[in-house]
């Protein structure tokens, strides 16, 4: 799977253009027409109709109202704000520290009960020790260019986990063994992160698999993704977190979540592999 800064809020615009396009269809309208009805230039329909500009509120009432369908305004509207909110830039959301970006998805993680979790080169966050996560932040203050409010991040991004513990709330987690062999830090912040994740794979909630990095395949990933319940996939870019809603999207996110696992070894044979890992570290 790959995903470009800002392919997913891309094409969920064209989804809603082409909602647009089959209303002012089935209003019997040519798109001049429409044009005609709104007071836009012509080419403005078309723009809006492609995805290739983003459709405000008044766009919306204006462009149901002229194909006599009122009620579908709600929804497109709703459709509309969603793909705004799908793109948001870190830069932007870090300007006064990286505690606030840790903490918001806080309520995310309170009201979902299903976690699908994918990652390819890095331990996931619902699991990272206070150390790992020291060892990785730094670089980020830098590249981002905003205040460095380390220890109050780390608690936050901590706080996170408490979702672990929660009754009714069940993980399904996928790792490329890579995960295991990245250094963030040194070895001794490596090998106290593989030492936690022997212990969170205790838990009775977490199923977690790995997939061994000689296995035979049929599909690789090149991005990490998490899936809450079956409403909401989020994916992070250097710059940025996408958040996908479409439901069509998502599911195409559980296909490929499904055949990610299937190489993928449990129990037994996942804490082989984590033991190898913490045996070379200890060379």
């Amino acid at each position: 799977m790959s995903t470009s800064p800002n392919s997913a809020a891309r094409k969920a615009q064209q989804a809603l253009g082409l909602r647009l396009r089959e209303l002012r269809k089935d209003a019997g309208l040519s798109g001049r027409a429409l044009a005609d009805a709104t007071g836009w230039h012509f080419t403005r329909v078309s723009k809006l109709e492609n995805g290739v500009q983003a459709a405000s509120d008044r766009d919306i009432r204006a462009w149901c109202a002229a194909c006599e369908c009122d009620n579908q305004v709600p929804d497109l509207i709703a459709q509309a704000r969603s793909i705004e909110s799908m793109y948001v830039e870190f830069r932007r959301r870090t300007r006064a520290g990286m505690k606030q970006l840790m903490l918001s998805p806080l309520p995310l993680y309170e009201r979902t009960t299903t976690f699908r979790i994918y990652e390819h080169n890095a331990i996931p966050g619902i699991f990272q020790t206070a150390e790992y996560i020291r060892a990785m932040l730094p670089f980020w203050f830098d590249f981002l260019d905003t205040h460095n409010d380390l220890e109050e991040s780390v608690a936050a991004r901590l706080e996170r986990q408490a979702a672990l513990y929660q009754a009714g709330k069940t993980f399904s987690v996928i790792l490329e063994e890579p995960c295991l062999h990245v250094r963030l830090g040194n070895a001794g912040v490596l090998t106290g992160q593989l030492d936690r994740l022997l212990s969170v794979m205790a838990l009775p909630n977490i199923s977690l698999g790995i997939v061994p990095s000689d296995v035979d395949r049929d599909v690789i990933g090149t991005a990490g993704f998490w899936i809450f319940d079956n409403k909401i996939v989020k994916l992070e870019t250097p710059t940025a977190s996408i958040q996908v809603d479409q439901p069509q999207e998502i599911a195409l996110y559980e296909r490929m979540f499904d055949q990610l696992r299937k190489p993928a070894v449990y129990g037994r044979e996942a804490r082989r592999l984590i033991l190898s890992a913490l045996e070379r570290l200890a060379r």
